[in-house]
């Protein structure tokens, strides 16, 4: 009974690695790199593009983010950067580089957070309602840009008659952990969200990514902008989540050649940054977050341990889903441009310290009453109840609005000053 429940077990996760080893394939032709554009002629017309930069406590990457961003040869082009109660020394950054380029950078000070909001989305959405663009681009602070990217997006964008462009950069790492914490990410990213499937039309995959979501206004308007996930600490993915809801148009392009960001200094800061993540990404659902625990530790991490057990067909197959994993892993870190061989031996490890994550990210939230980020204590009862909003229900009953100035209301003006 014990060999053939052995080898049940074993076929079972041989077929689970299979599909998305074999997916891989696919990920790998229907997410391109972003292709060249024509070089900008001096009197074309090309859209307003707004690029939102939200930072709070950013002095280590802030400078050569929005230098980067200074540095893009697109002409119609507006930065606006949203200094959200910051305490180091990112104010005086950004204001020694709003003098330095006077009419190209505006820098929108937030000294006090409006109740129902995580500050990150309130700095974006302030962002955009301080901007003029009929294109707008969210991304991170420490967000590094090739010169070209975004006149390439944006004529990339217009060419497809895109409503949304999202792109995935080149993660950077010190040190051994943090690039096999790194690499074990990208590997789950590709095999458990299918990002694959988000640039198929009639699928209801979303993807976003906080690097780089490109969006028309309109569109943006339509999904409800940032408030209709004011309390989304992946906000990024659920913005993608609901363009793809509304049935606007969509596409996921992979931007390492354009983008690259130093993603956490340390594995221990990423371990405390996915906290705040990992039950929000389960719904604030204990089970769910079981449920993959369970798919981590025994489809993932078993394998290589089982594998010097097992005997017979039980081992082959055991052989043949390890290989099947390290060649996915290889795959998917190879389309990012990450080093890869030297972490393959830490796969099993790094998919059980990523159960302890989300463990603790589950425990932590539970027993908080809340997640904690940025000084801030945010309630689970308000996270659970905005997660219940979501949907096409929610989108669709969202207020029509034309212009995305008015967005902004006067009694969040008044936590703002701009420069």
């Amino acid at each position: 009974m014990f060999s053939l429940f052995s080898l049940a077990y074993a076929g079972a996760v041989f077929l689970a690695d299979l599909i998305p080893f074999l997916g891989l394939a696919r990920h790998a032709r229907s997410i391109p790199r972003l292709p060249d554009a024509a070089p900008l002629p001096a009197t074309a017309d090309w859209p307003r593009l707004s690029v939102i930069v939200p930072a709070r406590n950013e002095e280590q990457g802030i400078r050569a983010a929005v230098e980067s961003l200074l540095r893009q040869d697109y002409p119609a082009l507006e930065l606006v950067a949203v200094n959200d109660r910051s305490t180091d020394h990112t104010g005086a950054i950004l204001a020694e580089l709003a003098a330095d380029h006077p009419g190209r950078l505006r820098v929108v000070t937030v000294t006090g957070l409006p109740d129902g909001w995580l500050g990150k989305n309130h700095a974006l959405w302030l962002g955009a309602c301080q901007s003029s663009g009929s294109w707008l681009l969210f991304t991170d602070a420490d967000v590094v840009f090739a010169p070209t990217c975004l006149r390439r997006a944006v004529a990339y964008a217009e060419a497809q008659r895109l409503d949304h462009l999202t792109m995935s950069p080149k993660l950077l790492a010190r040190g051994y952990w943090l690039n096999a914490f790194v690499n074990f990410f990208l590997y789950a990213f590709a095999v458990f969200l299918r990002p694959d499937l988000a640039n198929i039309p009639k699928s209801q995959v979303g993807i976003g990514v906080g690097a780089f979501n490109l969006i028309r206004r309109p569109a943006y308007e339509r999904i409800g902008t940032h408030r209709a996930i004011s309390l989304r600490p992946d906000d990024d993915m659920k913005l993608g989540k609901r363009v793809k809801l509304a049935g606007l148009r969509q596409r996921v392009l992979n931007g390492a050649d354009m983008l690259s960001v130093r993603w956490y200094a340390t594995l221990g800061e990423a371990i405390r940054g996915l906290e705040k993540n990992s039950f929000a990404g389960a719904g604030y659902r204990t089970p769910v977050v079981l449920r993959m625990v369970v798919v981590l530790a025994g489809m993932l991490a078993a394998p290589w341990a089982l594998v010097w057990m097992a005997r017979g067909w039980t081992r082959r197959l055991l052989a043949a889903t390890v290989a099947t994993q390290a060649l996915t892993y290889i795959g998917a870190n190879w389309l990012n441009q990450r080093p890869i061989l030297r972490y393959l031996p830490s796969f099993p490890f790094t998919a059980l310290l990523f159960c302890y994550v989300a463990l603790r990210s589950t425990w932590l939230t539970l027993r908080q009453g809340g997640i904690r980020w940025r000084d801030t204590l945010y309630p689970l009862t308000e996270l659970r109840a905005q997660t219940g909003l979501e949907g096409l229900s929610g989108i669709a009953h969202e207020p029509k609005r034309r212009e995305g100035h008015r967005l902004c209301g006067k009694r969040e003006r008044r936590s703002v000053t701009s420069q």
